[in-house]
């Protein structure tokens, strides 16, 4: 795995995590599962019965050490590139950006604008408050809680990548006060702010005053987060 790009970065992410972590094989079974390659496949790119990858992850084989670390990484970057490399890629423009992705689950630009009305129909969202923008290009997708308690104010406004047309999609919402107080210190804000985990009755009261004031389109949705993410990842 020469060079340093985002393969590299990301294929040493994996391994320290594995390596470092109090469960090692719960955190290989996290990133197997994260990749969606079934421990059948990930056993047939490492040429081993699926009967090992179980062992692993359940803790009944000791802990891997290095050089099986070493391989199971890269039989997981090995299907994802074959597929079209689209997990390495959202990887890369997230850790590129300088975040971890525990906090950041997708960043990126789109190469030409979309109707926002076509990401909220394919999200099942619905709109809270309208903005001054019908069109965005790019989105970025964050933890709420992870975001608000460990970012700063600068590191915040990177979450804009190169521009504010973007949607900000909040995740893991209970009411949304927390997140939209939190724009508020942030200038300037994304055009659009989609809350992920609520319906419209269980909103904070004055979510939809803050966006008027502001100016972006704000919005709610309950659709499932795998779903979501796989659609966003889809966009270019």
């Amino acid at each position: 795995m020469g060079g340093r790009g985002p393969k590299r970065e990301l294929a040493e992410k994996i391994a320290g995590e594995i390596t470092l972590s109090d469960d090692p094989g719960a955190t290989l079974r996290k990133w197997r599962t994260d990749f969606d390659v079934s421990q059948t496949d990930l056993a047939s790119e490492l040429d081993v019965s699926s009967s090992v990858i179980s062992d692993y992850e359940s803790g009944r084989r000791e802990s891997p050490g290095i050089g099986v670390v070493r391989r199971l990484v890269e039989g997981l970057l090995a299907i994802d590139e074959r597929r079209g490399g689209d997990r390495i890629r959202q990887y890369g423009r997230v850790l590129s950006a300088g975040f971890e992705s525990d906090v950041v689950y997708d960043l990126r630009e789109y190469a030409t604008s979309i109707p926002l009305v076509t990401l909220y129909d394919e999200l099942d969202a619905t709109q809270i408050a309208p903005g001054n923008t019908d069109r965005i290009s790019g989105h970025t997708v964050i933890d709420s809680i992870e975001a608000i308690t460990r970012l700063s104010s600068e590191e915040f406004f990177r979450l804009y990548g190169q521009s504010t047309n973007r949607v900000l999609v909040f995740t893991g919402v209970t009411r949304g006060e927390s997140p939209l107080v939190a724009l508020r210190v942030v200038n300037p804000t994304p055009n659009a702010v989609i809350l992920h985990g609520i319906d419209e009755d269980e909103l904070w009261d004055h979510a939809g005053d803050l966006a008027r004031i502001d100016g972006y389109s704000l919005a709610v949705t309950n659709a499932d987060l795998d779903e979501m993410l796989e659609y966003l990842v889809g966009l270019e």
